[in-house]
C-alpha cells in the first residue's frame, strides 16, 4: 500500500530537531527520565522509567504540527521500531490543545529486534488522564495535530502494562509514515528529534499524566 514518509530518522539533520520534547512524570514528584536522541540512522528514546514517588512513565511528545495534518486518506502509521521487549504506547492527538483526548494504542516490542508496527487509526483507543472515553468518537485523521511515544506502567482504565518493567529502556525508531488508502499526492516531510524538554505547555501534559498514574482523575 502506498505510504507517506512523516519521519525519516535515518537521515538525521538538525532543523527540526527541536521539536520532539520529553514528557515524563517528574512533575508531580516522580523520578522517571527520558529523551530522543539523534543516533548516525534512527531517534532513541531512552532513558529510565520508575515508580518511586507515585511515578511510572515516560514519554516524548512531538510539538503540534501547524496546521495540523491531514491523513484522512491513508489507514494508520507505520512505525519502524527496535525495542527491549516492553510494551509501549504510540499517541495520536487530533486537537491542539494539551490536555485534550488523546488516542492511544498500545505495541509489543521484541528485544534487538527490528518490526513493523501498524497502527490504523480505527483502532485507537480514545482517553483522558489514563480512563477511556467512550462518547469521544473515531479519530479524525484529517487533524493530526501530534504524536507521542510513551512508556507507562499502566494501560487503560488502571489495568497495569503486563510487558513493563522499571529501569532503563530503549526504543529505536527509524521511521514514521501514514499507510494505506487512496491517498492524493502529498508532501514528504523529514526530521529529526533532538533532545529537547518542551516549552509551558509540557507542564500541564506532565501533570495531567502523573495525575493518571497516581490514580486521581
Amino acid at each position: 500500500p502506498p505510504t507517506l514518509t512523516l519521519f525519516d530518522f535515518t537521515r538525521p539533520t538538525e532543523e527540526l530537531k527541536a521539536l520532539w520534547g520529553a514528557v515524563d512524570d517528574v512533575v508531580m514528584g516522580g523520578v522517571s527520565e527520558s529523551n530522543l536522541q539523534l543516533t548516525d540512522n534512527a531517534a532513541l528514546f531512552s532513558g529510565i522509567v520508575s515508580t518511586a514517588n507515585s511515578g511510572g512513565f515516560a514519554s516524548v511528545r512531538h510539538r503540534n504540527f501547524d496546521p495540523p495534518l491531514d491523513l484522512s486518506e491513508y489507514d494508520g502509521i507505520q512505525l519502524r521500531v527496535k525495542g527491549d521487549g516492553l510494551r509501549y504506547k504510540f499517541i495520536l492527538r487530533c486537537e491542539g490543545k494539551w490536555d485534550g483526548v488523546s488516542y492511544c494504542y498500545s505495541f509489543d516490542t521484541a528485544a534487538n529486534a527490528w518490526l513493523d508496527v501498524f497502527v490504523p487509526f480505527a483502532d485507537l483507543i480514545p482517553t483522558f488522564r489514563a480512563k477511556t472515553v467512550g462518547d469521544a468518537g473515531k479519530f479524525d485523521a484529517s487533524r493530526t495535530y501530534a504524536m507521542q511515544l510513551m512508556l507507562s506502567k499502566f494501560e487503560y482504565d488502571g489495568a497495569l502494562n503486563p510487558q513493563f518493567s522499571p529501569g532503563s529502556f530503549s526504543l529505536f525508531v527509524e521511521s514514521i509514515k501514514a499507510y494505506g488508502g487512496n491517498p492524493k499526492p502529498q508532501f514528504l516531510f523529514v526530521s529529526s528529534a533532538g533532545v529537547a524538554r518542551l516549552g509551558s505547555g509540557s507542564e500541564v501534559i506532565e501533570e495531567i499524566c502523573l495525575k493518571a498514574v497516581q490514580g486521581n482523575t
